[in-house]
């Protein structure tokens, strides 16, 4: 199957939302901090209310009046969205949220989104947070040049997060 990564259009918005919301199924639960399906339900089943659809819908509205300052990608297999990666510019670059389904891992997609953030991102300071047991996700945002910075947060005091940043390349730095 392709995979094709374009801007999302705010009729995306309900999509997104329902891949939000499996993306947070397949990731997060974990035995060990008290996370299961209930708990995702709970926290994250806005992402598909009318509420959090409608929110999804004005970040991408206001993604595609103001792209210097918001940026966001959605992947699709077919007519379905398995993916996104968004960001915003303010102090630095904020990074996120960045979901892709299991389907569609392994396969370069993440990679390709990456691509595309860092070169909409520039030579901005980046960070994110990721949740300290997602050690796929870690890893991946070090081969972009990501490290922990030792912040941690316990998103709705359970979800264990950790800060990552990623310094400007400047270009007299490289070699």
């Amino acid at each position: 199957m392709v995979h094709q990564i374009e801007p999302p259009q705010p009729d995306d918005a309900a999509s997104v939302g329902w891949m939000q919301l499996e993306a947070w199924l397949q990731t997060y639960p974990n035995e060990v901090v008290g996370i299961d399906e209930a708990w995702v339900r709970e926290h994250r089943g806005s992402a598909v209310t009318a509420e959090g659809i409608a929110r999804w819908r004005e970040f991408i509205e206001q993604a595609v009046r103001q792209p210097e300052l918001l940026f966001c990608r959605v992947v699709r297999s077919g007519s379905e969205v398995v993916g996104v990666l968004c960001g915003r510019r303010d102090e630095g670059v904020t990074l996120g949220p960045m979901y892709l389904l299991d389907k569609a891992q392994g396969r370069g997609i993440g990679g390709r989104l990456m691509d595309e953030f860092l070169a909409w991102a520039g030579d901005s300071r980046m960070h994110l947070w990721v949740t300290d047991y997602n050690t796929r996700a870690i890893r991946f945002y070090e081969r972009y040049g990501f490290s922990t910075t030792g912040e941690r947060e316990l998103w709705r005091d359970k979800l264990p997060n950790v800060r990552m940043a990623r310094e400007p390349i400047l270009k007299d730095q490289i070699i």
